[in-house]
């Protein structure tokens, strides 16, 4: 199958101010975020992306336009409602420290399968519509470009640990325990048998072996020689 990149969108200012955004409009990167974005646009260049797909959100079209800016040949901006931020419904736009005093919270840390927001969706929802889009578009890069094709998935915190967790054979009451940074990388290959999951959380390092990377074969017994 393909190979997706899954992008978290750089640092915002509700991320500095503790907000929880959700789906709020007018939330764009702040200056941190902004330098990480270049920094991400700059290490993607290596990356022979076919394809970038983002959530409709501004913090994720900005970080996005920032990978496209880097790219050597023109590549397919697409956005798609289904990676979108979860619907934290009457949380959004709440500060996280009131957040944490509330009932459920301890729910969405313990239990996310059961973790329901008040007027708003549930993370078992988010993660259902996020795996099957991420699904999506992968075998339709497949088909168009060939196995081996790159990538990249423009999204939130919340979607890409949902993802990763589906990719590990995580059930969902145990995604708290992956960590997603602002403008990281995740590399996941949906191989014939299973997932391969090449990375999550990346800040740094080269990527230029992308351009040869293929399709995900068998699992190497013993762990392999590396790249």
């Amino acid at each position: 199958m393909a190979i997706v990149l899954l992008v978290r969108h750089g640092r915002t200012t509700a991320n500095s101010a503790g907000i929880l955004a959700g789906r709020s409009p007018g939330v764009l990167l702040d200056e941190t975020g902004h330098d990480q974005a270049t920094r991400m646009g700059q290490r993607l260049a290596d990356a022979p992306l076919v394809r970038v797909v983002t959530s409709p959100l501004e913090r994720c079209r900005e970080t996005s336009q920032a990978i496209l800016d880097h790219q050597e040949i023109a590549v397919d901006l697409i956005a798609d409602e289904a990676i979108t931020e979860c619907d934290y419904g009457r949380w959004q736009g709440r500060a996280l420290k009131e957040l944490a005093g509330e009932p459920l919270w301890s729910t969405v840390q313990a239990q996310p399968s059961a973790a329901v927001f008040p007027e708003g969706e549930s993370l078992a929802a988010m993660q259902a519509r996020a795996v099957a889009a991420v699904r999506r578009i992968d075998a339709a890069v497949e088909a168009e470009h060939g196995p081996g094709a790159v990538w990249a998935a423009v999204s939130h915190g919340d979607i890409i640990k949902s993802v990763l967790a589906d990719a590990l054979g995580m059930h969902l009451d145990l995604f708290q325990r992956l960590h997603v940074d602002p403008a990281s990388v995740s590399i996941v290959r949906y191989g014939r048998q299973r997932p391969d999951v090449v990375c999550s959380n990346s800040s740094a390092g080269d990527l230029g072996w992308l351009r040869g990377a293929g399709e995900a074969g068998d699992a190497p017994v013993g762990g392999g020689a590396g790249r």
